[in-house]
């Protein structure tokens, strides 16, 4: 298959829009339009991993964490993102990212987490604002469903577990149409008066142009009058952690050596004890310490995430319980993750999890 097939379908569970601004989620080194039949799936592209691709045949390696972050001034193989870049090119081998866009979904990296957790009722911890607009569309009584119909199969009218959400109000429309018109109904020259239905619809922003497309096609008027609004509602299902709850408390001795066999940590730095059992858990993949005020805001008893630095520990103030289990740690299982993603849509297309355990860190214990 083309990779643009992968890419497309990767990009419509996690769009690239999701991605932090940091970021360089995406097609990183490779051509839309190239043959693939195998991808190798690795949290992070090293050169080791290339050379795995090569000589397991894999035209393209998906990994979580981006080789390349900023642009590149030279290519001298004198660092090693420099040598993997390279070594991709010469080989042919695709490099694709899928990071923060994929930590930021409901269904992404830290809901993996939760389910290695074993926590229920998850949810996100930081929903996104700005994401999400609206159309208002007008459009004659008979084709109003058409319409509808177009504007949800392109994407329109989801808000949480619901979909197909629109609001309807009928009112009168009027308009004339100068002599370059063959308007769909009334005649050039004349104000006509038309029975309409005002269609309202939620949308993500990033499908805007795939939605107007969709109404334009749907719609009957030569002119199709429509407003697109920005709204600042959050967007629930897309955000930064996630925060869910533990079937039954745990005292945190016990939470904490639970963690570490779940989510094979060799160990945790982990803040005082508050005293409370742990009920409430809070989780970020990689880097989460930004989000601590928002777990203490949740009301989350312990807070789960990667990176934190020596003084950082102490914004835990005796409210929740910091335990960092290591940035490789806590993003693993994305491998698994993404494994299962393509699988599931691309049943005869070869997926290989890398053998390459790339975690820079090791531990002397």
């Amino acid at each position: 298959m083309k990779l643009a097939q992968l890419t497309a379908y990767l990009e419509s569970l996690a769009p690239l829009a999701y991605q932090e601004e940091y970021d360089n989620s995406g097609l990183i080194v490779g051509h839309p339009d190239a043959e693939i039949h195998q991808a190798l799936i690795s949290l992070d592209c090293t050169e080791a991993v290339v050379d795995e691709a090569i000589a397991t045949g894999c035209q393209v390696i998906v990994s979580h964490h981006p080789i390349v972050f900023k642009g590149l001034k030279k290519f001298n193989g004198k660092t090693y993102v420099e040598r993997v870049v390279e070594k991709a090119i010469r080989h042919n081998i695709a490099i694709y990212a899928i990071h923060t866009n994929l930590d930021n979904i409901m269904t992404g990296v830290n809901a993996r987490i939760c389910e290695t957790l074993g926590l229920k009722n998850s949810r996100i911890l930081a929903p996104k604002h700005q994401l999400l607009k609206k159309l208002v569309t007008y459009v004659p009584i008979a084709q109003a469903e058409e319409v509808r119909n177009a504007l949800f199969a392109a994407g329109a009218g989801n808000i949480g577990n619901y979909s197909e959400v629109s609001f309807n109000a009928e009112g009168f429309g009027t308009f004339k149409g100068n002599e370059h018109t063959n308007p769909y109904v009334g005649e050039p020259g004349k104000r006509h008066r038309e029975h309409e239905i005002r269609i309202e619809s939620i949308y993500p922003a990033n499908l805007e142009s795939k939605i107007i497309m969709a109404l334009v096609l749907s719609h009957p008027y030569e002119e199709v009058a429509y407003d697109l609004y920005p709204i600042t509602n959050q967007h629930q299902q897309v955000g930064s952690g996630m925060i869910g709850e533990l079937e039954n408390a745990k005292n945190a001795d016990a939470f904490l050596a639970m963690v570490k066999e779940k989510m094979h940590a060799s160990v945790i730095r982990h803040t005082a004890f508050t005293g409370k059992p742990i009920k409430k858990v809070a989780v970020c993949g990689g880097s989460g310490g930004f989000l601590l005020k928002q777990a203490i805001a949740a009301g989350a008893d312990v807070f789960i995430t990667a990176d934190y630095k020596y003084h950082e520990f102490f914004d835990a103030e005796g409210k929740i319980v910091i335990a960092d289990i290591g940035h490789f740690e806590s993003e693993q299982f994305t491998q698994q993750l993404l494994y299962e993603i393509i699988q599931n849509k691309f049943v005869n297309f070869a997926v290989r999890l890398t053998k390459v355990n790339t975690n820079p860190v090791k531990y002397y214990i």
